[in-house]
């Protein structure tokens, strides 16, 4: 990654959001003056109301509103701006509570920034056959759709990244093949595209990986797991203060803590006016000494941590585990000045640290100023991965269901490539993937970064392609095209659609290993397909009707609703952590909210 594309990550620029921003006319001492006269004085304290109005900072009404009380949580109330507006915030209960009429109800303007990805291109296979592309196994995307559903508004369309969707589930992948001694299986089928015009004859392509560890994976015992060096990097600055950031991000530290061992260590690096080591290393038994440092954090203060993480790499290094899983653990609502403001450095850092075995995750949570852009890319080149927690639920699932996926790669620089057969087809697209698409020479190349494979998970990439001879995007050339970039005569290669090829490379790294395989010319209907593939094709059709795509025609919420359902109905083991269901309602929701949009 570039140094100007890193510089763009860090543009503090709100890429999109539906709020609606308070009055210009209003301050806001202004505001916290009102709040603070409307409840009596009697749920701050001085020294609370002096935190929540920092010169320095840049924090919302919201933020400093929730910084004055724990109390501010429970009935609504209204307060009367100076202007005459009023807005409704939460207090303690009160005996009596004022409600004006008509109320208006002001939204603090967040400052959520989010990559601005277009969605791929449709290609002419005599122009381009080859796509390439590295895995993706964060979740943050999903879990943060999840979140502004479930609060009554649809997410903003940089938000929704569709491959992250689809990957957030868990597949079985019956089907899938293992290819020499590759620590994954291998799964691919063609079916009916459900977004297709009825003269176009579309199919859907799927390429599927799923890890398979011998030595460790979700289902066996946990004491065989590689020993852990973790280090949690946590911000603890005043903008963490509510009660879906540092104490939802303590609880998910203490459910991880609980599933340590002896053979395991855990730091604690704590940033914000300061940097300091809240905890330094400490063996996983000696549960009860971590679980009191993880009590003990408070927010308070800007966020201006001096090297905090380059204090955080250090503690991993005293603590590192040869042949163990080593991996820092950011924890932060989005604001990362962690005392390194210059682009290359902190990439540098990143990068080396990773050539040394100290990978780095991040974990995201709350809303406001959710950098949710730069949480993805430092965990893309820390090789770790990118979450948000919307819940003790997600947390759950994340530092407890899945802590071999999380923690435990079984391959690292993962990329696809697929090579569409032109006597075969005609067009195709990649579903998402937008800012994992690589060169197609990136694909030999052992020095390009790509995506790390955890125990037990699965990726899945989809295609949709146009089958030659029948009606696509672009019009037929009077002329051949000299410049094209193939041209095929190999007739007896029509009942390949593509050939597909895989690079991975082993958790210690080396010279990477080549698996390959052609796809079948082969279709059939999508009722009739995999009960996985079924269910992928509804998680990509609402991620892609979410970010109002031009290519799904009249793709409706309710046609992933129905297909979901009737793939869940099919086989009800394919959800037994109910994160199919909770899909479901996501759908019904989207439906529901699609004419605020």
């Amino acid at each position: 990654m570039s140094s100007d594309h890193l510089s763009k990550m860090l543009t503090p620029a709100v890429i999109e959001n539906r709020t609606k921003p308070i009055g210009k006319n209003f301050t806001k001492n202004a505001l916290l003056i009102s709040v603070v006269a409307s409840l009596g004085l009697t749920a701050c304290s001085p020294s609370q109301i002096s935190k929540s109005v920092p010169a320095e900072t840049s924090s919302t009404v919201e933020q400093d509103a929730a910084v004055m009380s724990e109390s501010v949580m429970a009935s609504p109330i209204a307060i009367n701006l100076a202007s005459g507006q009023q807005m409704m915030i939460r207090s303690a209960p009160q005996t009596s509570v004022i409600r004006p009429s008509p109320s208006i109800i002001v939204t603090p303007e967040t400052k959520d920034n989010y990559q601005k990805n277009e969605a791929n291109p449709v290609h002419r296979t005599t122009d381009m056959a080859i796509s390439t592309l590295s895995i993706d196994t964060d979740t943050g995307s999903y879990a943060n759709v999840r979140r502004y559903l479930n609060e009554g508004q649809l997410p903003p369309v940089d938000a929704v990244r569709v491959e992250e969707m689809i990957n957030y589930f868990n597949y079985q992948f019956d089907d899938g093949k293992r290819l020499g001694n590759a620590p994954f299986v291998v799964s691919t089928e063609v079916v009916d595209s459900p977004w297709d015009r009825a003269d176009q004859g579309n199919k859907i392509v799927k390429v599927g990986i799923k890890a398979v560890d011998s030595s460790w994976s979700q289902k066996t015992d946990k004491q065989s797991m590689p020993p852990a060096n973790l280090v949690f990097l946590v911000d603890v600055s005043g903008s963490m203060s509510s009660r879906d950031k540092l104490p939802l991000a303590q609880s998910s530290l203490k459910l991880l803590t609980e599933q340590m061992r002896a053979q395991d260590s855990i730091s604690i690096v704590t940033y914000s006016g300061s940097t300091s080591v809240a905890l330094p290393a400490t063996s996983g038994d000696q549960k009860a000494k971590i679980l009191a440092a993880i009590e003990s954090l408070s927010a308070a203060g800007s966020t201006n941590g001096e090297d905090a993480l380059k204090l955080a790499y250090r503690q991993a290094e005293q603590a590192l585990k040869k042949n163990g899983i080593n991996r820092i653990m950011m924890l932060t609502d989005g604001d990362f000045n962690v005392g390194i403001s210059d682009v290359d450095e902190m990439l540098d850092l990143v990068k080396d640290n990773r050539d040394r075995g100290i990978s780095l995750s991040t974990v995201g949570f709350g809303r406001g100023n959710l950098n949710d852009h730069m949480m993805e890319q430092m965990a893309d080149n820390g090789n770790g991965n990118y979450s948000y927690i919307d819940s003790l639920t997600e947390a759950k699932k994340v530092f407890g269901d899945e802590l071999a996926a999380t923690f435990n790669t079984v391959a690292k620089d993962v990329k696809v490539q697929v090579e569409f057969n032109p006597d075969v087809v005609s067009e195709w697209r990649l579903i998402g993937y937008e800012n994992r698409v690589l060169a197609e020479e990136d694909f030999n190349n052992d020095k390009i970064d790509a995506g790390e494979l955890g125990a037990g998970k699965a990726v899945i990439a989809l295609f949709e392609v146009t089958p030659k001879g029948q009606k696509g995007l672009y019009s037929d050339r009077r002329y051949a095209n000299s410049n094209a970039s193939i041209s095929s005569n190999n007739k007896q290669n029509s009942n390949e659609l593509g050939y597909l090829k895989i690079r991975y490379k082993a958790p210690t790294g080396g010279s990477s290993k080549l698996i390959s395989q052609p796809i079948n010319n082969t279709s059939h209907a999508l009722d009739k397909a995999n009960i996985d593939t079924q269910f992928v094709v509804a998680v990509a059709g609402f991620g892609q009707r979410l970010t109002q795509s031009e290519y799904i025609n009249n793709w409706q919420y309710s046609d992933s609703t129905k297909l979901a359902k009737n793939s869940i109905a099919d086989k009800p083991s394919s959800d037994t952590d109910g994160t199919r269901r909770n899909f479901v309602t996501l759908t019904e929701l989207g439906s529901a909210l699609d004419g605020k949009r």
